[in-house]
C-alpha cells in the first residue's frame, strides 16, 4: 500500500516518528505549510499531492460531505487522547484494514469503541 499521511496541526508531530517507524509515510502540516493555513488549503495540498488527511478535526468530513469531493481521503481520530502512546496501535490497525480505502477515496474514523469507513465522495442518503 502507498498511503501517504498528512498531520493536522492538531496532532502532535510525535506521529511523524511513530508512523514512519511502522513504515507510514507521513509528514506534518508544520513542515511544509503555514500553520495557520484554513482547512481548505489543506485539503487542496492533500489530493495535489495525494496524503490522506490524518486529523481530529471533525471540519474535514463536513468539507467532504459540503464539497462532495472523491479526494483526499481523511483518516479522523475521536478520542480524547491524541498521543501516538494511547491510540498508535489503533489507528496502525485502521490503516492495516482501509489502506486499500484510503488509497481509493474514503474517510475512516477511529474513536474508542470502533473504526469505521466510508467511501468517497459522500453523498446524502434519498
Amino acid at each position: 500500500m502507498t498511503v501517504r499521511l498528512l498531520l493536522d496541526m492538531n496532532l502532535s508531530p510525535e506521529w511523524v516518528d511513530y508512523l514512519t517507524a511502522a513504515g507510514w509515510e507521513a509528514v506534518h502540516w508544520a513542515d511544509i505549510g503555514e500553520p495557520t493555513a484554513p482547512d481548505q488549503e489543506i485539503m487542496a495540498v492533500a489530493a495535489e499531492r495525494d496524503f490522506v488527511v490524518f486529523t481530529h478535526d471533525l471540519d474535514f468530513g463536513a468539507l467532504l460531505a459540503a464539497t462532495n469531493a472523491s479526494r483526499p481521503s481523511v483518516l479522523q481520530v475521536r478520542t480524547q487522547n491524541t498521543l501516538p502512546s494511547a491510540i498508535g496501535p489503533m489507528v496502525l490497525g485502521a490503516l492495516q484494514q482501509f489502506g486499500r480505502q484510503l488509497e481509493a477515496g474514503a474517510i475512516v474514523i477511529v474513536d474508542a469503541a470502533k473504526v469505521r469507513a466510508r467511501v468517497l465522495p459522500l453523498r446524502a442518503a434519498s
